[in-house]
């Protein structure tokens, strides 16, 4: 029957309807009807591990894990023979896991394996426990592996191979004693592990465990091990007398006792766009673990290792909690009043002398969207300015400007879900695997399991490039070349989609001819990639029936990022490929609410809702909202990120006022940042941390992370999710949408809103893209993919019924090719290309918190290829000095083939001043982002003594995968010891 037609089953007698197609466990869930199970999981296949679900189906015992519901099936789990055969799988279960329940960590009610045993009231273990050779591996710093507690029911191994796709665990059952094995070894450290925490999240019992939940995660099992060893032997013999249930029993007491006082709360995670969701568990202020669930809409289990394990900085004791005002060159601790007082006094001040537009607001791209929308209404309604803006000027404008330029709205085109519909996924300019893991975990399965091709284009040959069909590794910055002779290719080779581009394209024949010069030959000789697999490339685009094109800042942070972007997009036009779903193009967006704080307004040029500050019907429709006068308005363009360090350095700017942004350490040319911060009359940052931006502060302002204040972000597939206070705000600390309301009070604007979805509220009601968005639509595990429509429907495809400009129809934008603002020369003979990692996050003002994060890679480094090491005869671990025409810094080297050639690559994360202490002020001349990937270096080796690799060797770049399609389960039933549930077996701990 196929899936979602209603059918009936009987159960054991009794009729139960529901929906056909389902899982046989997951349909008797919700009819609170239980089989017990240990190995399932709604997130993974049937992995028929655990031999605990057996049914009578069809007249033979059945493994209910394997069963889908259909219209009149009957199945029956209470037969002798099935019960028996339940218990023997529970009962070889126990021979490899000791109960010690009341005294272990993970008794809280999320053990599948107690949970199983309490159920099915177990009498007694026939087979005897038997403890393993092997001890508990403490070597990862986030969590353990107590092979004397695994059961081998393959759950993390299945979700490793097939659902992260990292490959690193696998189970070998022919081994005397099997375990999980990383890269097919016994240590966790050294291994290709990348701490997504998949294993710990669908572990059924205390084998795989979060460190966060040791030792005292209950009222009993923080006792040392010299008093809780000797009592749990007293217990387990205890049982031989007394039976199990009276023990199971009092653990079930304990997991009450424990239930009562943690907390359960669902969150969005804090540092990417990718926008995962999570259950966060607390007791008091510990943060015991972050919980993933199927209902999740963007990742169901999956997370990566900051969302899994980054909340360090939550509790740190480097917390901002009071407001500070610096007095004679430092800070003084201040009250609130005192702090907002002087705020409103000094802006007020300002903006009477030299006018609104002498002030410029920096928005977070970390805080909600309703504190984008409160800081955008307070420099337009207040000042009557629009120098508003937030990071995405250094990431996210020149994707968004190419689509603008071409289909008309500046997002992804549709879900993660079509990315995973594609036949080809183009991947360019995004280290995905490490900027956007969880994504590209589901890019990974498709290509690993469904078909999918795989197109890498990137100067450096990063985890994606590996697994790639095909990878180009382009020259930086020539990216538009290709595209653009990727385009003509198609209209010379007959891929054009020409009945798509005469219907819904505008301008073909203009762009066609713009694309005279892009020739195979032009595009090799631009981009150093030879013909054949340029045509290769072009070969694969073609011939795809859905293509979908990601791409990040290795394509944005160019001198021509806009334009590069939109050729991107010109190439998804000319091939048909918007407006089914896996198609479309789809900018990877950097920081959890960059898109959001966009969306929301913090952007110099809109309103919330991209709405033109320059279009007088927007301009009065926002006014009357507001209820001013539309003089009351800037009908003009503000000054973005870039024009306000640049006004500010000359004078024109005289206060700034910027929340939760290292601009600092972010934007480009850090000394001229630096010294136009110190040129200002009054600046305000409002953080969580001192950052270095901070330090430039007259007064600064402790704002509160998004576990400590409730609100909505945007993810990169424009998908809006609602998050819960998790735990109260630190010391004195506030949300920023109570600071910007007190603030606007002080400015003479009383807004009274008392809960975030009050703003929400509100901007809903202005902005056409978020007419139906609402606080009850978006509570649980429910969200909205803009634009809303008024009755609430959200769009999670676009340009199903046409492009956003007035006639339905795209725009091709005909480019031309030109090179970088910055090349290399004979003083500057070489390029730094630079990005993010997997265990660090931009300044780490967060992620670098705790420790236990930078641990994995605590100290920085210039990755340099094999060849020019050989050349410059360099070793690694030798120390370099990288100067360009800005500046200069001193780093260690670190010897790989991810980088090719003479262009290098450094983390932008380690350091301050760091890696902007060499980046220069040419930048995108039609979005003003800077040209960070754009920097023209000298190399020296400097004598001072070398320390080794500046890589630990236990990181998990060094690992060597062991791919398996699978979990082989097969191997364990051939194993010459196995024999089928209800029969008894003389080798428990191998079946």
């Amino acid at each position: 029957m196929p899936s979602g037609t209603p059918c009936t089953i009987h159960w054991n007698g009794e009729t139960l309807s529901g929906m056909a197609d389902e899982p046989l466990i997951d349909f008797l869930a919700k009819h609170e009807k239980t089989l017990p199970h240990v190995c399932y999981h709604p997130a993974l296949p049937p992995l028929q591990t655990c031999d605990v679900c057996w049914v009578e189906y069809q007249g033979e015992l059945t493994r209910g894990c394997t069963l889908r519901t259909h219209d009149g099936m009957e199945i029956y789990s209470q037969p002798a023979d099935a019960l028996a055969a339940q218990q023997e799988g529970m009962d070889r279960l126990l021979n490899r896991h000791e109960l010690y329940c009341t005294v272990c960590e993970h008794n809280t009610g999320d053990c599948t394996l107690h949970n199983t045993v309490a159920d099915m009231h177990m009498p007694i273990q026939f087979y005897p426990y038997q403890p393993k050779p092997a001890d508990k591996d403490h070597s990862n710093p986030f969590y353990t592996y107590d092979p004397d507690q695994c059961i081998l029911c393959g759950r993390c191994v299945e979700a490793c191979q097939n659902v992260e796709v990292n490959e690193t665990l696998s189970i070998d059952f022919n081994q005397p004693h099997p375990r999980v094995l990383w890269d097919g070894g016994e240590r966790i450290a050294g291994s290709s592990c990348v701490s997504c925490g998949h294993c710990v999240s669908v572990c059924p019992c205390n084998a795989l465990l979060e460190k966060t939940m040791q030792p005292d995660a209950g009222p009993f099992t923080s006792m040392p091990t010299d008093l809780k060893r000797p009592l749990i032997d007293f217990v387990k013999s205890l049982e031989n007398s007394i039976g199990m249930e009276p023990i199971t029993g009092v653990s079930l007491i304990d997991v009450a006792l424990r239930q009562q006082e943690i907390k359960k709360t669902k969150t969005v995670c804090t540092y990417c766009g990718v926008g995962c969701s999570f259950e966060m568990w607390t007791r008091d202020r510990h943060i015991l673990k972050v919980q993933p669930v199927a209902d999740a809409p963007v990742n169901s289990i999956s997370t990566c290792v900051k969302g899994k394990f980054g909340w360090d900085f939550v509790n740190s004791e480097e917390r901002l909690t009071t407001p500070l005002i610096r007095e004679n060159g430092r800070f003084r601790p201040a009250s609130w009043d005192e702090a907002l007082d002087l705020v409103a006094r000094k802006l007020s001040g300002i903006a009477r002398e030299h006018g609104g537009d002498s002030i410029g607001f920096i928005g977070s791209s970390k805080a909600s969207n309703e504190e984008a929308y409160l800081t955008q209404k307070i420099a337009r309604l207040i000042f009557g300015t629009n120098n508003v803006d937030n990071s995405s000027r250094y990431c996210q404008n020149p994707a968004t400007e190419g689509l603008f330029r071409t289909v008309g709205y500046g997002g992804d085109a549709g879900s993660i879900t079509d990315l995973q519909q594609a036949d080809l996924i183009v991947l360019v300019g995004s280290n995905l695997a490490e900027n956007h893991p969880v994504i590209a975990s589901r890019i990974k399965h498709a290509h690993k399991h469904n078909g999918q091709k795989l197109l890498v284009v990137d100067p450096r040959r990063h985890e994606m490039a590996e697994r790639a069909d095909l990878y180009l590794r382009i020259r930086p910055g020539t990216d538009l070349a290709w595209a653009s002779g990727m385009s003509r290719y198609m209209f010379d080779h007959g891929y054009a989609d020409d009945a798509f581009l005469r219907e819904q394209v505008n301008g073909t024949e203009e762009y066609q001819e713009s694309l005279q010069p892009f020739t195979l030959e032009f595009v090799s000789q631009v981009t150093g990639l030879e013909p054949q697999a340029l045509r290769e490339a072009a070969e694969m685009i073609g011939q795809a029936k859905r293509v979908c094109i990601l791409w990040a800042m290795g394509i944005t942070q160019h001198s021509h990022g806009a334009d590069t972007s939109t050729a991107l997009s010109n190439l998804l036009l000319v091939t048909g490929n918007y407006g089914r779903p896996g198609t479309g193009g789809y900018p990877m967006r950097g920081h959890n609410n960059v898109q959001g704080a966009s969306d929301f307004g913090c952007l110099s040029n809109v309103y919330p809702g991209y709405e033109k500050v320059t279009d007088p019907q927007m301009r009065e429709k926002w006014a009357h909202a507001w209820g001013v006068s539309p003089q009351a308005l800037s009908d003009k363009a503000g000054a973005d990120n870039f024009l306000m360090v640049q006004h500010a350095h000359e004078g024109k700017i005289k206060a700034m006022y910027i929340i939760g942004e290292e601009t600092a350490f972010s934007d480009a040319d850090s000394h001229n940042v630096h010294e136009a911060f110190t040129r200002l009359e009054f600046m305000v940052v409002q953080d969580i941390f001192m950052s270095r931006t901070a330090e430039f502060a007259d007064v600064v302002l402790p704002g509160c992370p998004s576990v400590e204040k409730e609100g909505t972000f945007v993810n990169t597939e424009r998908r809006i999710q609602r998050f819960y206070e998790v735990l109260p705000p630190l010391g004195e600390s506030r949300p920023d949408w109570k600071i910007l309301t007190d603030l606007a009070s002080r400015l003479g604007h009383p807004w009274y809103y008392r809960h975030p979805k009050e703003i929400m509220r509100e901007a809903a009601s202005i902005a056409t893209a978020f007419a139906g968005v609402s606080y009850d639509k978006l509570s649980g595990w429910q969200s909205q993919q803009w634009p809303v429509k008024p009755d609430g429907t959200s769009t999670p495809l676009l340009y199903t019924d046409g492009f956003k400009f007035p006639d339905k129809k795209a725009r091709l934008y005909p480019l031309e090719w030109q090179l970088p603002q910055e090349t290399a020369d004979a003083q500057y003979d070489l390029l730094l290309n630079n990005g993010r990692m997997l265990e660090h996050f931009q300044s780490t003002n967060q992620s670098g918190r705790g420790g236990r994060l930078l641990s994995l890679s605590p100290e920085w480094f210039v990755e340099v290829s094999p060849s020019l090491a050989a050349e410059r005869q360099l070793q690694e671990g030798d120390w370099v000095r990288l100067t360009s025409r800005r500046g200069a810094l001193e780093v260690r080297v670190l010897i790989t083939e991810r980088t090719g050639g003479n262009v290098l690559f450094i983390p932008i994360h380690h350091g301050k001043p760091g890696v902007n202490g060499l980046t220069g002020e040419h930048h995108d001349p039609h979005v003003n982002t800077p040209a960070y990937k754009e920097i023209a270096i000298s190399m020296q080796k400097i004598d001072r003594p070398v320390q080794g690799s500046p890589l630990t060797k236990d990181n998990f770049r060094y690992g060597q995968r062991t791919p398996l399609d699978h979990l082989p389960v097969e191997v364990k039933w051939q194993q010459p010891t196995y024999t089928l549930p209800p029969q008894h077996t003389s080798h428990p701990e191998k079946s």
